[in-house]
């Protein structure tokens, strides 16, 4: 039987594999070089001939390294010659002491020798010893790196820093005194922030219109190949305290805290999209509808109160749009009522909307009063504020003694979810307290969107795209308006706003006479 001595000194071909833990190593340093070049010094002093280099840059088991398969792959493929497998040291092969055995084996299997500049393989029981005291020792280095890395990682986030992979809409920045800081990706950042805004006020009904809300946004990253994101990145976008500048990391015991980088929202929308993740779930919007319909599920069957549906009809030259009723058994079922009819009937009702000059006028005066009262107003709801917090501190600190005398796991699981509960709330109230006050713009800078759709939500709808379109039926009307074939559109109920403005306008107001309103008594 050889020694391993003998049966190196009769290789004359070498391979040489090289390792590092990531890619970033090969672009910010030379690793890979600095190892090949180590080890092709190693073959010139000991005469071996380099026929291959093989090299990776991730980590992980034996299956996820190419590298190293290609190796075993090459070996095997000429196991009758013997090839010195060079590695730079015992930590470039495995970082554990069960993959450096399988990886040892392996090799051996596969006709091939380790040898290393660093470190002398033999059979014998000393040379074992010295692997596998060396082998133990890699893998010690590895844990507690990984050790000192979690903990690193889990202080910061204590201190309110996001640790993680930079989510879709931020991206890493070097700030003085925070360092690696999470600041806004745009054009990302702006289209996502729309996206939750609008489902926490109820632009978009279903998570299905935030969906494909982002698909339509050219720059913003889909994950799949057909140009669609899917429906769990959606929900986990929606979950995700980091968008209303929080951090949080439950595996590590870490409770949710304000963090230094900036939300795209508010911890109240934050709040409000998961109440209505909780709530009754809806039916996803129709995936397809047709741009060309607007009013298709808005507009309602006189005769059987159900929405009515939309198609173009093939005529003897070309098609032409129509709605109709797709209710079976109703008496306007496939009766089609032309495109330009019904929706000309709704731009009037649309147009009868605008409010006159002198009716905006007041209601803009009304406005600014309203304004002025809750700028004087705000001064008590930050001592309201204040008090709310420091009630619920007291609650906290109450509960927490509690926890200290409790004896039971059941017990203590069930203060700690009341002290979480009690801390989203103060985040909450927290958060009021600092927006309470002066408000960061001017009336007619707050108000400009809502202003200008009262003004004239026609002009509104002439100009938007079909999303708009849509967002102007839920503003303008509190229900889907019923179509009657022979008469038209029914009264239609009008949103808050637009009934309101209607009440004021129909009044008829003048000054009062001296003798008053009253017909004189005889």
């Amino acid at each position: 039987m050889h020694s391993y001595e003998d049966k190196d000194q009769d290789i004359t071909k070498a391979v040489i594999y090289c390792r590092v833990s990531s890619a970033k190593q090969t672009v910010r340093g030379d690793g890979l070089g600095s190892q090949e070049t180590r080890c092709r010094e190693f073959a010139k002093y000991k005469g071996y001939d380099v026929v291959e280099v093989f090299r990776d840059d991730t980590s992980g088991s034996l299956t996820s390294r190419p590298g190293m398969q290609a190796m075993l792959a090459y070996l095997n493929a000429r196991r009758k010659e013997a090839h010195a497998v060079i590695i730079d040291d015992i930590s470039r092969l495995a970082r554990g002491l069960m993959a450096h055995f399988e990886l040892r084996v392996k090799i051996s299997d596969a006709g091939g020798v380790l040898v290393s500049p660093s470190i002398e393989f033999g059979e014998d029981s000393d040379s074992q010893l010295v692997e596998n005291l060396l082998a133990s020792v890699s893998q010690h280095q590895r844990q507690k790196n990984g050790e000192q890395t979690k903990n690193r990682m889990r202080a910061r986030v204590q201190n309110g820093y996001w640790v993680f992979q930079a989510p879709v809409g931020y991206r890493y920045e070097r700030v003085s005194g925070h360092g690696k800081l999470l600041v806004r990706d745009e054009p990302n950042a702006s289209a996502l922030q729309e996206a939750l805004e609008g489902y926490a006020s109820g632009r978009f009904e279903t998570q299905v219109e935030v969906k494909r809300f982002l698909e339509r946004q050219p720059s913003f990253p889909k994950d799949l190949p057909n140009g669609e994101i899917r429906n769990q990145r959606v929900y986990d976008m929606l979950t995700r305290p980091v968008y209303a500048g929080y951090v949080e990391a439950p595996n590590w015991d870490v409770s949710l805290r304000k963090g230094h980088h900036e939300g795209l929202i508010s911890f109240a929308t934050f709040e409000k999209i998961q109440a209505r993740l909780k709530g009754t779930a809806k039916a996803p919007a129709r995936k397809d509808i047709n741009m060309d319909f607007p009013l298709r599920g808005f507009i309602l069957c006189d005769d059987c109160n159900k929405p009515l549906t939309a198609c173009w009809s093939q005529g003897k030259n070309q098609k032409y749009p129509y709605y109709l009723c797709p209710t079976k058994g109703c008496e306007s079922y496939r009766k089609s009522i032309k495109r330009e009819e019904l929706e000309g009937e709704f731009e009037d009702v649309l147009k009868r909307l605008e409010p006159s000059h002198s009716l905006f006028a007041l209601v803009k005066a009304m406005f600014r009063d309203a304004w002025d009262m809750r700028l004087a107003q705000a001064t008590d709801a930050k001592k309201t504020l204040k008090s709310q917090i420091a009630s619920l501190e007291k609650q906290i600190d109450q509960l927490l003694d509690r926890i200290v005398d409790a004896s039971t796991d059941s017990v203590v699981a069930a203060y700690e979810k009341r002290i979480a509960k009690l801390e989203r709330e103060k985040l909450l109230a927290q958060e009021q307290l600092a927006e309470t006050g002066a408000p960061r713009h001017t009336l007619e800078e707050s108000f400009e969107h809502a202003m200008t759709f009262l003004a004239n939500p026609w002009k509104i709808w002439e100009n938007a795209d079909y999303t708009l379109k849509k967002t102007v039926l839920r503003l303008a009307f509190a229900e889907p308006l019923p179509y009657c074939r022979n008469q038209g559109l029914r009264t239609p109920n009008l949103a808050l706003p637009f009934k309101v403005l209607g009440q004021i306008g129909g009044q008829k107001c003048e000054m009062a006479r001296w003798g008053g309103f009253e017909p004189p008594t005889p």
